[in-house]
């Protein structure tokens, strides 16, 4: 297993254990039922905003509207497929506008300086080995373009498929595999190296 596929196996959310029955009910117009889908949800949900987003301060309204977005797609939902992974979809899209609508605002007031340097990592709940594997990979990502980065989030932690990316990014699916490819090749370059640096600071 290489170490792309290893390192977002382990931090990949799981896959949420949703009640059939709580998700009629939902359906169904009863408030109660509504409440507690999303504190289910929640985590999940917070969690795949934090992996797609960099400025804490847009993790809580980002988040917010996700939820709300999935409360109000529920028509939507046909039962084809895991709810989860079509709750995730309605996350992506929402993160992803937000981050359009975040970007063009800071364009506009910072023209001359480079957006990427705008960004400031979350903090992550969790063991603290984790909070630092977590630290550790955004920080190899966060040295890929925005497309590969991108991508790379959308495939591996999000699990949309190359057609669902390209429907997304509206680009053509050659473009979403390169991307995908090309930034792969130069995660795993990064990893060697940040592997090859902690070894020698031991010796």
């Amino acid at each position: 297993m290489n170490m792309m596929k290893a390192n977002t196996q382990c931090r990949r959310p799981a896959r949420a254990s949703l009640d059939e029955t709580r998700l009629r009910a939902v359906m169904d117009g009863r408030c109660e039922s509504a409440d507690a889908l999303l504190a289910q949800l929640m985590p999940r949900v917070r969690n795949l905003v934090r992996y797609s987003v960099r400025v804490d301060s847009d993790v809580d309204d980002i988040t917010q509207d996700a939820l709300i977005a999935i409360l109000r797609g529920l028509p939507s939902y046909r039962g084809e497929g895991a709810f989860a992974s079509w709750a995730d979809r309605v996350v992506g899209r929402v993160t992803f506008a937000a981050s359009r609508r975040a970007r063009a605002e800071r364009t506009m007031l910072h023209p001359e300086e480079d957006l990427a340097e705008l960004d400031v990592l979350s903090p992550e709940d969790g063991p603290p080995e984790d909070c630092l594997l977590r630290r550790q990979m955004e920080r190899l990502l966060d040295k890929l373009s925005e497309e590969q980065r991108r991508a790379l989030l959308l495939h591996h932690v999000m699990g949309m498929s190359v057609p669902e990316m390209a429907e997304e990014l509206e680009v053509p699916f050659e473009t979403v595999r390169s991307r995908l490819r090309l930034g792969k090749a130069h995660l795993r370059e990064l990893l060697y190296r940040h592997a090859d640096r902690e070894a020698a600071a031991l010796l």
